[in-house]
C-alpha cells in the first residue's frame, strides 16, 4: 500500500473504533463510519468490503497490539517477571480502551470471526516459551498449562473489563497469582 492509502486505511478503522466505543454495536455501519472518516462510501469499501470486515479488521489490530506490546516478555530476566508482564499487557489492552475491548471480545466469540483473527496474536506462543523457563516449575503437560493459563488470563481481564474496573495494579497481581498459583510457584512479595 502507498503512504496515503495506509494513512487512510489507518484513519478509517480508528474512526471504526471511536464510533464502536460511542454508540455501540447498534449503531455501527459502513455509511456511518465513512461519514465520520471524511472518506466516500466507495472509498472506504476499497478497504473494508463491509461491516465484518471492519470489526474483523479491528480485532486483528487489538490482537497485533497485544502481541506487540507482550513480546517484550522474552526480556524479562525470569518467568516470573516474564509471566508478570504478559499479565500486564493484557490489562493494559483490556482497560486502555475498555468499551472497545469489551465489544470486540464479544464479536470475537462469533465462529467466522474466531477463525479470522485467530494467529493475530503470539500471546500463546510467548506463555508456551516462558513455561520453560528454569525458576517456573515444569508442567506434566506444557501445551495444556498454556492453554490453561492464556484462558485464565483472558478470562480475569476480560471479567475486570466487563465489570468496569479501572485499578491496574490490582488486576494485575490478582491475574498474576492465580498463573502462579496453577503452577504451583511461590509469588513474591
Amino acid at each position: 500500500m502507498q503512504p496515503r492509502a495506509v494513512e487512510t486505511y489507518a484513519w478509517i478503522l480508528e474512526t471504526a473504533a471511536q464510533i464502536l466505543e460511542a454508540q455501540g454495536i447498534g449503531a455501527f455501519n459502513t455509511n456511518l463510519v465513512a461519514e465520520r472518516a471524511g472518506v466516500s462510501i466507495g472509498s472506504l469499501y476499497q478497504y473494508f468490503p463491509g461491516k465484518d470486515a471492519l470489526l474483523i479488521a479491528l480485532m486483528r489490530r487489538k490482537k497485533e497490539r497485544l502481541g506487540e506490546d507482550a513480546l517484550a516478555a522474552l526480556a524479562a530476566p525470569d518467568g516470573h517477571a516474564a509471566l508478570a508482564h504478559l499479565v500486564a499487557a493484557a490489562v493494559r489492552h483490556q482497560l486502555g480502551r475498555p468499551e472497545l475491548a469489551r465489544l470486540l471480545d464479544v464479536e470475537e466469540t462469533r465462529p467466522e470471526a474466531q477463525q479470522e483473527v485467530e494467529n493475530a496474536s503470539n500471546y500463546r506462543g510467548l506463555l508456551r516459551t516462558i513455561l520453560d523457563r528454569s525458576d517456573l516449575p515444569p508442567q506434566p503437560n506444557p501445551e495444556i498449562a498454556t492453554d490453561d493459563l492464556a484462558s485464565l488470563v483472558r478470562m480475569l481481564v476480560d471479567a475486570a473489563g466487563v465489570r468496569g474496573e479501572s485499578n491496574a495494579e490490582q488486576l494485575e497481581r490478582r491475574v498474576l497469582g492465580a498463573l502462579l498459583g496453577y503452577l504451583g510457584a511461590s509469588t513474591r512479595p
